[in-house]
């Protein structure tokens, strides 16, 4: 015990005059700020063995300059436990088809305890230290994370800082009118102050949930809920906010949680007369956070999930010397790859991956095709309009694409349509999107030339998954898409889901799908085998490490996207065709012969062809 204490001081004492001079500078107090110390020690001194094993580890591996998650051999699965498995248990039984899928990061959506009906998927929160009751328990929880760790596999869950559900503790306490939880979140007993607020914070759902307050008749006040009127915005400006949110990371990081995404990260501190976001107290929190898991669990990692573009993102990693999140979700590329599907265009792309390339090398991002949230159309429109996109037109265009309405055989649904301004987002699995959805209903319906569409598809989703695996930084699969799994419908039929399509692609995982994996003709195969052959190839090549050089790379084809990589020597070039003709990516890259990694033929990369929706992984020989 004695050792373990010095440890925790000696952690606590490399960080204390910044932690304190940031609290105090936030909070000026004193009491608060020694009771936070005390916490955290007790929590340190209630750590698994296991896990602070696996925190020296770690923590070794971090002051070498090897951290764990900058390798090229992380690949996540973000996966809906009833959805999945049923439970917590049922998730544990599956964890072998989780390996076979070469599967390391395990992210569990939402899985705290919410009220029915008034849940936002999860992510409003009644009780930070249980799990919804249908799920399991925390003992469960545990469990899980003890049996990945023994199979290599790391956990990660979602934080959810900005708000709770208004039937969590505190807030029925609050509206009980108990002053002490009152100032917990942000109460006003007339509009004018709710009013000015509103002159200068966007509206994150204006159609489905407008405004940033909510009026409370019972108790004859209104309380800000920036998202929905059941997620009462926390107020961090109080200390205890501060102090038990801390509290209720450690509690979960003590189950063995490796990785938190920390959700709607920007939004946390409220300032009047401000948008509400990115404000500079926002990254004091984030930073005095990763100083208090770096004292009590250095083995765990925070991923902060900014849903804006490169430019605003990068400063939640904090500095070299004064670093904030590990990871960051790499958002505005995937809603501009989805922009790139549907115009066969990448120029906006390679503008975005030049700009991500253009940071510093330690800047590690999470990238993904799709996730469990809708796709915003929040792209750089001051580019396009000066390559003639007009950003109302457009984000029509887009929206139209992927309903299948131009033609194609796209498919998803709308998600928030603003039937005023015609703004909207988009709802749809990676496969059908991508058409193989439609295809396949085609080739039911005895539509031969169906089986043409299907396969473009599947060469488009295997393309997409191969220029995913090919960014700067960690892939992040969406549970399903390796085997192709399509949009549920059934969600229209839930009287708690009907009004929220982003449940199209939350669909249960269909496990008759694995039984077709033994036909290698099955849509099934043509997407599992494939993505499993670029995960091999990613994990066994060095060139795939986060702190490789990367760089976009000039085709000559405004269909064709270039990307090249390179580390300790070896270079990697990929090639991705986002048109459904062959094209020519037009370069010549005079630096030796080239191997393609997937079919071993050996070439000069001089003037490459590319299939419909094709791509090449072309290594430079040794020799």
């Amino acid at each position: 015990m004695g050792e373990d204490r010095t440890l925790f001081d000696r952690r606590l004492e490399k960080h204390r005059d910044e932690l304190r001079w940031l609290y105090m500078e936030l909070y000026d107090n004193g009491s608060m700020f020694a009771e936070l110390c005390d916490r955290m020690e007790q929590f340190y001194l209630e750590r698994d063995a296991k896990l602070r094993d696996r925190d020296h580890v770690r923590e070794a591996e971090a002051e070498a300059g090897s951290a764990w998650y900058k390798g090229n051999d992380l690949l996540g699965m973000m996966l809906y436990v009833d959805n999945f498995a049923g439970t917590l248990k049922g998730v544990e039984e599956r964890l072998d088809y989780i390996q076979k899928c070469n599967v390391n990061v395990l992210h569990l959506m939402p899985f705290l305890k919410t009220e029915k009906g008034k849940s936002d998927g999860g992510y409003a929160v009644s009780d930070f230290r249980r799990v919804n009751d249908e799920l399991g328990t925390m003992k469960d929880l545990a469990h899980l994370a003890n049996t990945c760790h023994e199979k290599g596999i790391n956990v990660c869950m979602d934080f959810v800082m900005n708000h709770t559900s208004e039937c969590h503790e505190w807030a029925r306490r609050a509206r009980a009118g108990e002053g002490e939880y009152m100032s917990r979140y942000f109460f006003y007993e007339n509009e004018t102050i709710p009013r000015q607020f509103e002159q200068t914070v966007p509206q994150v759902f204006p159609t489905t949930a407008p405004g940033n307050f909510t009026w409370l008749p019972q108790i004859g006040h209104y309380v800000m809920t920036t998202f929905y009127p059941y997620q009462w915005d926390l107020n961090y400006r109080n200390p205890r906010v501060f102090n038990e949110m801390m509290y209720n990371f450690l509690y979960l990081a003590n189950q063995g949680i490796d990785i938190f995404r920390i959700d709607a990260v920007p939004y946390i501190w409220k300032e009047l007369g401000t948008s509400c976001r990115n404000l500079r107290q926002v990254h004091t929190i984030v930073r005095m956070m990763r100083m208090i898991a770096e004292i009590v669990c250095p083995g765990i990692l925070l991923l902060g999930e900014v849903v804006m573009e490169p430019e605003k993102v990068a400063p939640y990693f904090g500095t070299i010397e004064k670093p904030e999140c590990h990871m960051l979700y790499n958002v505005t590329t995937m809603a501009t790859t989805w922009h790139t599907v549907a115009t066969r265009d990448v120029r906006l792309l390679k503008k975005q991956l030049d700009t991500i390339c253009a940071l510093p090398k330690d800047y590690v991002f999470l990238n993904y095709l799709r996730c469990h949230d809708d796709i915003g159309w929040g792209l750089d429109y001051d580019f396009l309009a000066r390559q003639g996109f007009e950003e109302c037109a457009h984000k029509q265009y887009l929206n139209a694409y992927f309903l299948g309405k131009a033609g194609n055989s796209s498919r998803g649904e709308l998600y928030n349509d603003d039937p005023v301004t015609g703004d909207a987002r988009f709802c749809g699995t990676t496969a059908s999107m991508c058409g193989i959805e439609a295809a396949e209903r085609g080739l039911r319906q005895g539509c031969p030339k169906e089986e043409t569409e299907l396969a473009q598809a599947i060469s488009l989703d295997v393309m997409l998954h191969a220029y995913m695996f090919f960014l700067s930084g960690n892939p992040i699969l969406y549970s399903g898409d390796e085997v192709a799994q399509k949009n549920d419908y059934s969600y229209r039929e839930d009287p708690w889901k009907a009004d929220d399509s982003r449940y199209i692609h939350r669909g249960r995982m269909d496990w008759e799908a694995l039984e077709r994996l033994k036909d290698a003709d099955s849509t099934e195969s043509r997407i599992f085998y494939p993505l499993a052959r670029l995960e091999e190839i990613r994990r066994t090549s060095k060139v795939f490490v986060t702190n490789a050089d990367v760089w976009t790379v000039e085709t000559g084809d405004d269909s064709v996207l270039g990307i090249g990589r390179c580390f300790e020597g070896e270079k990697v070039v990929g090639l991705f065709n986002f048109c459904e003709n062959d094209k020519t990516a037009w370069i010549s890259e005079t630096d030796g012969m080239y191997e393609d990694l997937l079919s071993g033929v050996r070439m000069q990369m001089v003037n490459v062809k590319l299939p419909a929706y094709g791509f090449r992984y072309l290594r430079r020989c040794a020799c």
